[in-house]
């Protein structure tokens, strides 16, 4: 039985969403994404293609990794330790970007940062969600999940605010406040965009800390090489039963297909804004202010839903939400609507980007808070953070799908908007293989 909440240990976990989560909302979104793209490469179809690339490794690495690191962490005990670690990654490679100046000739070391990075920051995520089990009663952990995600978002919405109000210049040298980056950075050489990369890491630094001191850890259970060897076992014994809970396989299975596409419209939202409709990094920066303030409404409405619906009908209605949004965006270039010509200077594209924007917003929170506590529901007590790892499998088995797709789309056909079609299938692979998913109701 789940023992009763524990209201510091809860914030302190809270917390790991509050710090980690500029990492997805200023560099892979927002910020530093469309940068990279419009300035350092300065190509929007190479730098797409580049960005795709890049990510499908860093997918096919977490794919191998992950429930690795979720068996051994299960059989050694403690996760601090293994968070601690890649918080150090993360840190270091995070700020490493501020070296990604415009125009660069060679952007493999940049590139390579930022992977790095950004499966530091997944891996601690795998050792982050299961520790959800420990927070609170079964019935609790949907509100609970909602509320982190929703906090989640308050952390990535404020560093975004800071970053346009105070850093990312726009094309006339100035913040959104009309004045020069602060502390003297050159807006020339692009220094208050690149300093996205530093805040993060700064940010990542300071909030991280209650999660160490107030979340309790798992006891040691065994020495280092004895856990490793038992986790592999483990995971070998979990990953050959695997076929005989079909609940379980499909769900993995249906996440493995949205999570992927949901990463691939994060991925490439901002991007296709500044490509596709010539967005500049201050108008995607506002797209991602109204993303953000949706996301974080919705993701703590949705913890109510979770509780009273159960997480399936909930992860049903969002990725039915994105399949729509998707099919929009992809419908709509500057200049047409589905083929049909728009006026000269029309604001239809924006308006309806915007609007997509919120609803994606609403709805991957949502779904991401929803989907960790099906899991929850479904995993096995004692091997919760390897079913955690191969949550993660899951969502990166196929991580570098959506990338490649992208990048292989983009390249054919030249075209942006076309290059991202291939999310909509994604998620219709994954709203159909709910079907054999069985509901949280069902469990209890």
């Amino acid at each position: 039985m789940s023992q009763p909440s524990n209201r510091k240990a809860i914030w302190g976990w809270y917390f790991f969403d509050w710090a980690a989560q500029p990492y997805h909302t200023l560099l892979v979104t927002f910020i530093f994404g469309p940068y990279f793209v419009s300035a350092v490469v300065g190509d929007p179809v190479l730098g797409q293609a580049l960005w795709a690339r890049m990510m499908w490794i860093v997918g096919l690495f977490l794919a191998i990794s992950a429930p690795i690191l979720g068996a051994i962490a299960d059989s050694n005990g403690p996760r601090k330790p293994w968070i601690a670690m890649f918080s150090v990654i993360y840190i270091i490679a995070a700020a490493s970007l501020w070296l990604a100046t415009p125009g660069m000739e060679d952007t493999t070391v940049i590139l390579l940062a930022f992977g790095i990075g950004f499966a530091a920051v997944e891996l601690a995520q795998v050792l982050i969600n299961a520790m959800l089990p420990s927070l609170g009663p079964r019935e609790e952990l949907g509100r609970i999940s909602g509320n982190g995600w929703a906090f989640g978002y308050c952390g990535g919405l404020l560093t975004l605010v800071i970053m346009l109000l105070f850093l990312a210049e726009g094309e006339n040298g100035l913040t959104m406040l009309g004045t020069p980056p602060v502390f003297g950075l050159d807006a020339a050489a692009r220094e208050g965009t690149r300093a996205v990369g530093p805040l993060t890491a700064i940010w990542y630094v300071i909030f991280v800390i209650p999660l160490f001191l107030w979340v309790p850890d798992v006891v040691k259970k065994a020495s280092s090489g004895g856990a490793i060897s038992k986790g592999l076992s483990e995971l070998k014994t979990t990953l050959s039963n695997l076929p005989n809970n079909t609940s379980l396989a499909a769900y993995l299975g249906s996440s493995m297909f949205y999570r992927d596409a949901l990463n691939g419209l994060y991925g490439f939202g901002g991007i296709y804004a500044v490509g596709v409709l010539g967005w500049s990094v201050t108008q995607v920066g506002i797209f991602g202010i109204v993303a953000i303030i949706t996301g974080a409404i919705f993701s703590w409405l949705g913890g109510f839903a979770d509780k009273k619906f159960g997480p399936k009908m909930v992860i049903t209605c969002a990725v039915f939400a994105l399949i729509v949004v998707c099919t929009l965006i992809i419908g709509t270039s500057r200049t047409t609507f589905f083929g049909v010509l728009l006026s000269e200077g029309s604001t239809l594209p924006d308006s309806l980007f915007m609007f997509c924007g919120a609803v994606i917003g609403a709805a991957g929170g949502i779904l991401q808070a929803a989907s960790r506590t099906m899991l929850v529901h479904q995993a096995e007590p004692g091997r919760v953070t390897e079913a955690f790892g191969l949550y993660a499998l899951s969502g990166r088995a196929t991580a570098f799908l959506a990338p490649a797709m992208i990048d292989l789309v983009t390249t054919l056909t030249g075209n942006q908007r076309l290059g991202l079609s291939p999310v909509i299938l994604l998620f219709l692979i994954g709203l159909a293989l709910l079907f054999w998913v069985r509901s949280a109701k069902e469990y209890r």
